[in-house]
């Protein structure tokens, strides 16, 4: 069902400064560029400053010195940004958990389920698992024995649980994630195969953690993987087995963190950015994309590599454009070399 807000009401919740009219209704949330009459939008971007002339948003989430040069009604707000993030949740369309159990889940008669949870078509919940109040579990979806999930968690649809995963409040977990698969743990035989190491650790995740779809978190070898709070992890992320990922790290997709990385709060890490086994990465960290850490980093920073050893970001860009430079490094040095002859 379609709702809509005064621009009074949502200026209140933001606690923006309004300039304009306080009654006019709003239904939805849209780009500068794109929005009809009874969108609000945002500028965060200062690129995008030429479409707000042009804009056709009942209102706009701005900064003070961008709302002295615009006519339109909007809020302004220190950070627009964070404005917009914050209203989104008035306008999304996530469907509230029902409490209904759909007649074709499997639930083991030893679940403890708390009140208010909604369970899709199809869903297996295995022996001595908990379930908080208000979760949502997708259609599909199945969680092992003895794993217990926090109150308020959205798992959507297809979504893989294993046993003994410990799961706080508040957190999702997107289409297709693998939570509690067996870390990559094999010992050579001596004959030219392999021989499994039974993983026997589990996994435990954070309070108001958001993991995206087919991303995958390993169970531990003989102590848990661990993720923290506010941890948000995009999707097609490897985090193996033995891993700990501090508070307040957001991990890009395509990235891969190897067995026992010990990765800080704080850090960001970019798209395809690596780290390899057994490394320590400290709190405040960002490597940018493609980055690949082959040795601990202990001190805060911003970290790229790419084709190049792992260096700080500021080197890493002017050995950048040495690399453009070689070229014509050559041929002055071949030049230099025919006249020395």
């Amino acid at each position: 069902m379609k709702q809509d807000y005064s621009l009074g009401e949502i200026a209140a919740f933001l606690k923006a400064e309004l300039r304009g009219d306080a009654d006019v209704r709003i239904s939805g949330l849209s780009s500068l560029e794109n929005a009809v009459a009874g969108d609000l939008a945002f500028l965060a971007n200062p690129k995008y400053t030429s479409q707000l002339g042009g804009t056709r948003a009942e209102a706009v989430i701005l900064r003070g010195e961008q709302a002295d040069s615009f006519s339109g009604n909007c809020l302004i707000l220190k950070n627009p940004y964070l404005g917009y993030a914050e209203i989104s949740a008035w306008f999304s369309r996530t469907p509230a958990p029902d409490g209904n159990v759909h007649p074709s889940a499997v639930i083991h008669s030893s679940v403890d389920l708390k009140d208010n949870v909604s369970v899709g078509a199809n869903v297996v919940v295995d022996e001595g698992v908990v379930i908080g109040s208000g979760c949502c579990i997708g259609a599909n979806s199945f969680i092992g024995g003895g794993s217990v999930l926090g109150a308020d968690c959205l798992i959507a649809a297809n979504v893989s649980i294993y046993h003994d995963v410990i799961i706080g409040e508040g957190v999702t977990l997107h289409s297709g994630s693998v939570i509690g698969a067996d870390g990559f743990g094999f010992a050579p035989n001596g004959e030219g195969g392999w021989q499994k190491i039974h993983q026997l650790g589990g996994v435990r995740i954070g309070d108001w953690v958001e993991i995206g779809a087919c991303t995958t978190v390993d169970r531990g070898a003989l102590e848990d993987t661990v993720v923290g709070n506010s941890v948000i992890i995009d999707n097609h992320v490897q985090i193996a087995h033995n891993c700990v990922v501090g508070d307040g790290t957001a991990i890009a997709a395509f990235c891969a963190l190897a067995g026992s990385v010990k990765l800080g709060r704080n850090c960001v890490l970019g798209g395809y950015a690596t780290v390899t086994g057994h490394l320590s990465v400290c709190d405040n960290v960002t490597l940018t994309a493609h980055a690949y850490v082959t040795k601990s980093i202990k001190v805060p920073g911003s970290y790229s590599s790419s084709t190049t050893p792992l260096m700080s970001s500021i080197q890493w860009r002017k050995t950048a454009v040495r690399i453009g430079q070689l070229e014509d490094i050559v041929q002055r040095l071949k030049r230099l070399e025919e006249n020395k002859d």
